[in-house]
């Protein structure tokens, strides 16, 4: 009867200790792997990076686009941006300039022996 109390508190000891730990070691994977643990915030902070990246250079490409725009405003119309939107839109070329007719890719020659 001793003996059987006696096995029954270890085991229930021993029990315990093991439901404590898959519980502790639950949260730690979770942690390290769950939708908010390092490993995500790992992700998350790689797309940040990249996105201020892409960010950067889109503001860049922004001010260009600006300034090529207050160019052609009406208040400060400047006669050269004119002139290229012009014959790039109508397709002309003036009298003066030289023009560079181009030939398409040529096939490569057939070498047989």
């Amino acid at each position: 009867m001793v003996t059987r109390k006696r096995l029954r508190s270890i085991l229930t000891a021993l029990g315990l200790y093991v439901m404590a730990a898959l519980l502790i070691g639950y949260f730690g994977v979770n942690a390290f792997s769950g939708n908010h643990g390092l490993k995500a915030k790992q992700d998350i902070d790689q797309q940040i990076a990249a996105l201020s990246t892409e960010l950067t250079r889109l503001q860049v490409e922004r001010g260009q686009w600006q300034r090529r725009i207050a160019l052609l405003k009406a208040d400060r119309l400047d006669p050269d941006m004119l002139d290229e939107r012009a014959r790039a839109l109508l397709d002309y070329t003036h009298p003066n300039d030289l023009t560079l007719m181009l030939d398409g890719p040529r096939p490569a020659p057939d070498r047989r022996p």
